[in-house]
């Protein structure tokens, strides 16, 4: 395929925001070509139907209808810490009617593979491609994006982290068979695994910097554990197909859970692994397992499969999930498989809908939306959609302040923020 040309990030032009309707199946489509953000109020069948265990007994108390007089309350002592939290979620989930995608780029010849925040710039990610291609896009201002040229063929990046020790470097896995440490002027700073052989590649990374350890998985089931000085402090074969995902814990860091197409999750404590059964639980799933997720608090555990399901698991019985969400992700082999991820700040799980017909209430032309659930109770909150960028949307991830979301569609970068945030940003541009 002929390298398409890179068009510089563009503005998206405005469009219709529209709440859902009741519509008949023939009215669906024409309303396709009009922009719509969702509300709670009106969630699909099968989603409301999501499969929420214990949430009976659950006491979720009522969010306060405002912020100020949640945050008075909660000063004078007359509001618990969860009532002030649900307050300001619902205000955080007021305003996503208000977002837009107002940058837009297509840098790669190849699928965007992988994104990653800068920690301490919002407006600056890295998105990694199908062909080992590697952006560092700061969208807030004019000058062009950073750009790694890879291989090509085989040289999909897999996963990347910003270094937090130093911001200017990245860990990335990829397809070309290694674990690296590389800054932004393509310079390789270390190899941290390499396989001999084409039919062995690195398909997940996690990095601690606390612990100064990095953590890689294989097409096979092997996972690495390094430290940062590139020493290997052990290699085992945890599952027994590929390893999708990897994640530490943020709050413990040698908690660790890894997702694999053997249709399981892990959950291990690197201070007591002994081989590849001294695992503290394992997750079976139905299908083969994308990822797995921790929260940002590290209580919970959020999982996506390959086919129709997104699992919540809680720290005080990970043995056992909290919830399950039916979802329509199903895997493509051409398709960046579909991740669900946690709002950096609230309780919200995001994650891209690729619609199947054969999936349980299905509705008639039925949109690829970028869907957002209460992390509690299952229920779908919001669904955001643009009909000048209605591609299947496999990543989400939100920056590390929560306000800006980033979105992986095919060859598209997509930034979505809100609209009156937006004009800000524009004016001071210019």
């Amino acid at each position: 395929m002929a390298p398409r040309k890179r068009p510089e990030a563009q503005k998206t032009p405005s469009a219709v925001m529209r709440l859902r309707s009741k519509s008949s199946p023939q009215e669906l489509e024409p309303e396709a070509k009009k922009l719509r953000v969702k509300g709670s109020g009106s969630s699909r069948r099968y989603d409301s139907g999501c499969l929420w265990a214990g949430l009976a007994s659950l006491q979720i108390p009522p969010p306060c209808s405002s912020i100020v007089r949640a945050l008075h309350q909660h000063k004078l002592g007359k509001a618990a810490w969860p009532s002030l939290q649900q307050g300001l979620q619902q205000s955080f989930l007021h305003s996503l009617a208000s977002y837009r995608i107002f940058q837009k780029a297509a840098p790669f010849d190849r699928r965007a593979t992988s994104l990653a925040w800068h920690p301490t710039h919002p407006s600056t990610l890295a998105v990694g491609s199908k062909g080992g291609d590697i952006m560092l896009w700061n969208f807030g201002i004019k000058e062009k994006p950073t750009f790694i040229k890879g291989i090509g063929a085989g040289g999909s990046i897999t996963a990347l982290k910003f270094n937090l020790l130093n911001t200017n470097q990245f860990f990335a896995s990829s397809m070309e068979g290694t674990t690296r440490l590389q800054d932004f002027k393509g310079n390789t700073l270390r190899v941290f695994t390499s396989s001999d052989t084409c039919n062995v590649w690195f398909c997940s990374l996690d990095v601690s910097a606390n612990s100064r350890v990095v953590v890689t998985g294989d097409n096979v089931g092997h996972v690495i554990l390094l430290n940062t000085d590139g020493k290997e402090l052990w290699n085992l074969r945890m599952h027994k197909k590929k390893v999708t995902h990897l994640a530490l814990n943020p709050c413990c860091d040698w908690l660790l859970a890894t997702a694999s197409v053997d249709q399981t999750v892990k959950i291990w404590d690197l201070r007591q692994i002994r081989g590849k059964a001294s695992f503290l639980y394992s997750l079976p799933h139905r299908h083969p397992v994308n990822s797995a997720c921790f929260s940002p608090d590290g209580a919970r555990l959020l999982t996506t499969d390959q086919k129709s399901e997104i699992r919540v698991y809680s720290a005080s019985q990970w043995d056992r999930p909290l919830g399950l969400i039916p979802h329509p992700h199903r895997h493509f082999q051409h398709l960046t498989p579909i991740k669900a991820t946690w709002h950096p700040r609230y309780n919200l799980i995001v994650v891209g809908r690729y619609p199947d017909p054969n999936f349980k209430s299905c509705a008639p032309y039925e949109l690829r939306t970028i869907d957002v659930f209460d992390g509690s109770s299952g229920k779908m909150m919001c669904q955001l959609y643009d009909p000048e960028s209605s591609g299947i949307i496999s990543l989400n991830e939100f920056n590390p302040m929560g306000d800006t979301l980033a979105s992986a569609m095919g060859y598209h970068i997509l930034i979505w923020s809100q609209e009156e945030a937006n004009l800000r940003n524009e004016n001071e541009r210019h």
